[in-house]
């Protein structure tokens, strides 16, 4: 990254901005030199005005899949403005990054920025074709098809018309397809997303040079039809994990190199072993083993092995895996969503959830997203549609308020779940954390959770686990306290803790945290009234050690210094 600086105020921000990117690779330029940054640096930030920017870097500009990308900011470190290179140079993200650093406000005006459309070249996978048409078309609410071999976890995409087979016969509508094969997409205008679904498994004699290595890889390919941009990493036999061609192979290519134990590889089906390969190396067979291993539960070979005079190389195709993302919405309030969970809900094609928590972050997704949405009671429906859809390969968002492990979507989800595809699990904050918070510190000690809800768990259930809070001494958060059907949970729950706390122990309710219309009371477990306590509330029960400091609810944490 080069900083362009002209002003002591430039070079003060330029110094703050080196700090806060010290993992990487920063270098500071005269505004002289700035045509020496150009050349040398991948990333700038000039601390000049756009104008003059612009005036320095016109005879400069080359390609933009080549040129830098330039990020401006200004004297007051107010704005940092994306001006060269927003997508292909990585302006529009470093300028977020330098908006972070500073604390300033990010400029970002490329279209699909500005719209919320996912752009086709920042999927993070290779991408050919007439990206600029294409994006015009969706960005104009043309028709635009995707077409794909497989189902592939990809992030929304403003299309109109699906059709699976890349094969089929299309009108000449712009089209975005996802393919690993050569030739796919010749309609025009046509952008070709490169999935990461090929693996390549290598094996070796010693010496044998990466060159040789890599022309066999490309003719592997070539012959298959299949494209070099989707290949995702290299395998090879543990005994050859330094085999300095194969390791050179691999950076070349931009791809992992991964290894297997021959005893693994050995009990790998192959159509080509070898006894020859067997007594070398302990498997008789590494480059098909290798990437079959690699590919994984229901890969396929699709290139056997091929030979030169000392490289052996094969091609394994594996299968897409969705992924499902269990989102925390939080109480409900913009600013206690985090920031890993607004990136979820963008990165996620199909979102799932209770009609009222999507409502709170629909203006969050991008066009193109696929919306699943479900009134009450309907958890078990929601929980098995997000894991039906990761399973079909898609990228799936299940949302629920607080945080989706705490009395939310994650168990049921989690119980329905396989092995298939993956899962991100994004905290959020919880209502007792919500509610703690607006009251003090009562879960500065030990604590616990229990919803007071006998509509799955007995209440002869929930009751042992009151007793069991009492008796252990812990502050209590009751979760669901009180509803119409269940009007006296809460008191019988209040009343077995006040058979070992006194009547002057610290009680806070906190309805609707973080939301419209919230409200916060503190009152004592022997004076308090449970008639304005409903299922948005959240009621937290002090220890025997709990109290209450200028309005404040505090159970002490304890520390030596304090007795």
């Amino acid at each position: 990254m080069g900083l362009v600086t002209a002003t002591r105020a430039g070079r003060t921000a330029a110094g703050r901005l080196a700090e806060a990117t010290a993992e990487r690779d920063v270098r500071v330029y005269a505004v002289a030199d700035l045509a020496q940054a150009w050349r040398e640096c991948d990333e700038i930030v000039c601390f000049l005005a756009v104008g003059a920017t612009v005036r320095l870097l016109a005879p400069l500009l080359g390609d933009k899949r080549t040129d830098p990308g330039v990020v401006c900011v200004d004297e007051a470190n107010r704005f940092a403005v994306a001006l060269v290179g927003g997508h292909a140079g990585g302006a529009n993200r470093l300028a977020r990054r330098v908006a972070d650093a500073l604390g300033a406000t990010p400029v970002i005006t490329t279209a699909t920025d500005a719209s919320g459309t996912g752009p086709l070249d920042e999927i993070g996978w290779p991408v050919e074709g007439d990206v600029a048409a294409v994006t015009r078309a969706m960005l104009d609410g043309e028709e635009v098809t995707l077409a794909a071999d497989a189902t592939w976890p990809l992030p929304p995409l403003p299309v109109t018309v699906e059709a699976a087979p890349v094969e089929e016969v299309v009108p000449p509508a712009p089209r975005v397809v996802v393919s690993d094969r050569i030739g796919a997409g010749r309609s025009r205008p046509t952008v070709v997303v490169r999935p990461p679904s090929l693996v390549i498994g290598v094996g070796a004699s010693g010496g044998a040079p990466a060159e040789e290595i890599l022309t066999l890889v490309s003719r592997a390919l070539g012959d298959a039809g299949l494209a070099p941009g989707s290949v995702a990493r290299l395998a090879t036999v543990d005994v050859k994990a330094g085999e300095p061609g194969i390791v050179e192979a691999a950076r070349a290519l931009g791809v992992p190199l991964i290894t297997h134990p021959a005893d693994r590889l050995a009990r790998i089906h192959v159509p080509n072993p070898s006894e020859v390969v067997r007594n070398a190396v302990g498997t008789p067979s590494v480059a098909e083993a290798a990437a079959l291993a690699e590919a994984g539960a229901g890969g396929e070979l699709v290139a056997p092995k091929r030979k030169s005079a000392m490289a052996t190389v094969a091609v394994a195709r594996l299968r897409p895996r969705g992924r499902l993302a269990i989102v925390g919405l939080g109480p409900g309030a913009r600013d206690l969503l985090t920031p890993r969970a607004v990136a979820e809900l963008r990165r996620s094609g199909h979102v799932v959830g209770l009609d009222q928590y999507v409502a709170q972050i629909r203006d969050l997704l991008r066009p193109g997203t696929r919306v699943i949405e479900s009134g009450l009671g309907a958890e078990e429906e929601r929980a098995r549609t997000a894991v039906r859809l990761a399973r079909e390969g898609h990228a799936v968002a299940l949302v629920g308020s607080g945080d989706a492990g705490v009395y939310a979507m994650a168990a049921p989800a989690l119980e329905f779940a396989d092995g298939t595809f993956d899962v991100a699990g994004v905290p959020g904050v919880t209502a007792m954390l919500a509610g703690a918070a607006l009251l003090g510190a009562p879960l500065g000690h030990d604590h616990c959770a229990i919803s007071l809800s006998d509509l799955h768990t007995p209440w002869e259930a929930i009751e042992r686990r009151v007793r069991a809070a009492a008796e252990a001494d812990l502050v209590v958060a009751f979760y669901n306290p009180r509803s119409r059907g269940r009007d006296r949970h809460l008191s019988r729950a209040l009343g077995i803790l006040a058979e070992r706390r006194s009547p002057a122990t610290p009680v806070g309710v906190v309805t609707d945290a973080a939301r419209p219309g919230q409200t916060v009371t503190l009152s004592t477990l022997g004076g308090f009234d449970v008639e304005p306590v409903g299922m948005r509330s959240i009621v937290i029960v002090g220890s025997t050690h709990s109290h209450v400091v200028a309005g404040r609810f505090v159970t002490p944490r304890g520390y030596s210094w304090q007795r």
